[in-house]
């Protein structure tokens, strides 16, 4: 980062501008904030009055905070950078001014405000042509004798390839619609895109007439821009993604080195790649077209293409500085899950790790954003599991707390299995595949979960363990990857594993190595993802995250609130709606009062609870909901002081009772003994707000004050 965050402090400035007032345009850039912030990082989203962005790069994420409104408003931080400054700042670290170039910055900012446009009278042809619209040009060749229109996979124009025939041969025209000039895409696509995206197998020409001939005769066919010409590095070839391609060039030297270029290029893009060679009787530059006018055995003809030379793909670093082809989409942003990638969910038994992965999974097919965590669209996805029976998997599913619209996007794109008993193996490779092909048409899934690992497990030899580095990465390499490359190249696979004991040091430096089994796992997944739950009694989860192939995601912390996911910030404050969270916290709040009205009225029966007893007894009574939820909320009431324990239970001629805790215990609460005595009960220890721990209580008749209770 520059180190000119305080532009007061910054020296040996060149003069300002009389007419550009630093406080009025200050306020004008702050009264037009949300424009500023998409124009300068445009992927970048709004929640809770904030502006969130991975960084001043530009990249997906939330570590940089942008404040909309109040005292600090234009105020940002970097958290992960421990950086920030204010909107003048951020705007010169977006756009790489130095300390000392303040009045450009300026001068910049009010041009985008549109208060001192660019003179154009006095401007250089470049300052004119960046604030001048102009507008598709009458070309001086004349009319032209052909067009191709190049579209996306939705049909949407991107360009125009003109052809023009005259006195001086053909030339060529191309119309970039979005930049609105006569010029060549930065970025050029390639021909016939919503063709490509419906195929598997497509032949790659030199030249749209080319490529229209084959695809008029039924094939699917593409090009590049300027065909053998076109500059490689400066093409978008990621529609040939998993693709199988045959490249067919022209009968000369030009073409023959064009498709060696290219073959090697595409190594890593492509499933498969094989070439044409031209037969030897073919005139110098037959192609395609010339085939399709002499009725030439098409079909045939391809299946002679010899595949590409087997070389590993490698590249110069020239090749990867002059490669400005995008990045592939995430499947599950930011760099969650990224295409042909392996994510591990882990997590100790318990800690809510299927439910956790159920809502997740039902979000990513309904194309919603969870957590967080976010899909570019409604995912396909197959979940082989083998935990859950039937029953207790429509069970879970009725409880979710999820809109009917998001089950609704969801219903046909998750498809689940049902506690089954099957080894990944051979044949249960080709049994998934088959089942997954049955229930999505022979469509193309995103992602494939499997959960959990150990219940499917072959490591390729008898009596092989999930312990054994060589059996864990027999079983990654021969069915894992054997399942995405029959079923997908570019499919992501989310396994789920379980987690060993590790204490709490050692989570602090290195969560991910809770991951039971072989190291090897741990070498092979490109993100990993710990459920873990600091505290027993606690109902909050941490969530920590593990990327190679981006930008770290800093620790979430979530927590299950009636069936429903919440993330809550460091503060412990849920990051939802205001309108959502206020009535969750009005049936928290109800929910607390009934549990401690029952603690007290069954003492005086004569029944004292622990944590889990007290669950037990009433769940789905008095409209508490289920047994976790119970227990988060005693947890809840633990932290805040209004529930204590007695561990002198014995003293009660209770024996009975197993619990490192104790009996629940709460304010003016009085025990009916079995010889009907009404006994006051105190406190013996409390759970300590700061650590965790239980420990004993000095002042048994001190609780927390009345008008706190509502806080509860």
């Amino acid at each position: 980062m520059n180190d000119f965050l305080d532009f007061n402090s910054a020296n040996n400035q060149y003069s300002t501008p009389e007419k550009l007032n630093t406080d009025d345009i200050r306020n004008a850039l702050l009264s037009r904030i949300d424009e500023a912030l998409n124009y300068l990082l445009p992927q970048g989203y709004v929640q809770n009055n904030c502006f969130y962005i991975g960084d001043t790069e530009g990249n997906k994420g939330k570590s940089l905070v942008v404040q909309l409104q109040g005292d600090k408003q234009g105020s940002w931080f970097d958290f992960a950078t421990n950086q920030g400054g204010d909107l003048f700042n951020l705007w010169a670290e977006v756009r790489n001014y130095g300390k000392n170039e303040f009045p450009k910055l300026l001068t910049e900012i009010n041009e985008w405000l549109g208060n001192n446009p660019v003179n154009t009278k006095n401007a250089s042809t470049a300052e004119k042509s960046s604030v001048v619209q102009k507008l598709p040009p009458m070309d001086i060749l004349g009319k032209p004798s052909a067009e191709w229109n190049y579209l996306d996979q939705n049909n949407r124009l991107l360009a125009v390839v003109y052809r023009y025939d005259n006195d001086q041969g053909k030339q060529f025209r191309i119309w970039d619609v979005k930049s609105r000039k006569a010029k060549a895409p930065d970025i050029r696509p390639i021909y016939n895109i919503p063709g490509i995206t419906t195929s598997k197998k497509i032949i790659l020409v030199e030249g749209e007439k080319t490529a229209d001939a084959l695809i008029a005769n039924g094939f699917t066919a593409t090009t590049a821009m300027f065909g053998a010409n076109a500059p490689i590095e400066k093409t978008d070839w990621s529609p040939l993604q998993g693709k199988e391609l045959i490249i067919w060039p022209d009968n000369d030297e030009a073409g023959k080195s064009y498709a060696e270029r290219l073959s090697k290029h595409l190594t890593n893009i492509c499933s498969f790649i094989s070439v044409l060679t031209p037969p030897d009787d073919k005139k110098d530059k037959w192609d395609a077209f010339d085939a399709v006018a002499e009725n030439f055995d098409i079909r045939s003809f391809l299946n002679t293409a010899k595949s590409s030379d087997p070389k590993l793909p490698s590249f110069t670093i020239s090749e990867f500085l002059n490669d400005e082809t995008p990045m592939p989409e995430d499947l599950i942003s930011p760099r969650l899950l990224t295409p042909g990638g392996l994510f591990l969910i882990g997590g100790a038994p318990k800690v809510g790790k299927s439910d956790f992965l159920i809502n997740f999974l039902i979000h990513m097919a309904a194309g919603e954003s969870f957590l967080g965590l976010k899909p570019p669209r409604p995912l396909r996805i197959f979940y082989l599991q083998a935990e859950i029976g039937y029953h207790y998997m429509r069970e879970r599913i009725k409880k979710l707390k999820v809109s009917k619209e998001t089950i609704a996007k969801a219903s046909s794109n998750l498809v689940s299995t049902t506690n089954i008993q099957m080894i990944l193996n051979d044949d249960g490779v080709d049994t998934v595949y088959k089942t997954i092909a049955h229930n999505f048409s022979n469509q193309k899934i995103d992602i494939l979960c499997i959960d959990p690992i150990r219940n499917l497990f072959d490591g390729g030899a008898p009596n092989s363990s999930e312990n054994d580095n060589n059996a864990m990465l027999f079983f990654l390499q021969n069915r894992i990857e054997k399942l995405r490359s029959m079923l997908n190249p570019d499919m992501g696979i989310i396994l789920c594993h379980h987690t060993k004991k590790i204490k709490k040091k050692e989570v602090e430096e290195d969560p991910f190595q809770a991951f039971s089994g072989a190291g090897s796992l741990r070498s092979f997944y490109s993100s990993g993802l710990i459920l873990h739950r600091p505290d027993e009694l606690d109902s909050r989860i941490n969530l920590y995250f593990e990327l190679r192939n981006g930008s770290s995601i800093p620790r979430k912390i979530v927590e299950k609130e009636d069936n429903k996911w919440v993330e809550l910030n460091p503060f412990g404050e849920r990051l939802v709606r205001k309108t959502y969270g206020e009535k969750l916290d009005a049936e928290r709040d109800r929910k607390a009062e009934v549990i401690l009205n029952l603690i007290r009225s069954e003492s005086l029966r004569g029944n004292l609870y622990t944590n889990n007893q007290f669950a037990e007894k009433f769940e789905n009574k008095e409209g508490l909901g289920y047994i976790d939820s119970i227990s988060r909320r005693i947890s809840v009431l633990s932290t805040k002081g209004f529930i204590k324990f007695n561990r002198n239970f014995s003293e009660l001629g209770i024996s009975n009772i197993r619990s490192k805790y104790g009996i629940l215990c709460v304010e003016s609460m009085k025990f009916t003994s079995p010889d009907n005595k009404k006994i006051n009960i105190f406190p013996t220890h409390y759970k300590s707000p700061n650590v965790g721990t239980v420990l004993e209580v000095k002042e048994p008749i001190i609780w927390p004050k009345n008008d706190e209770e509502d806080d509860v």
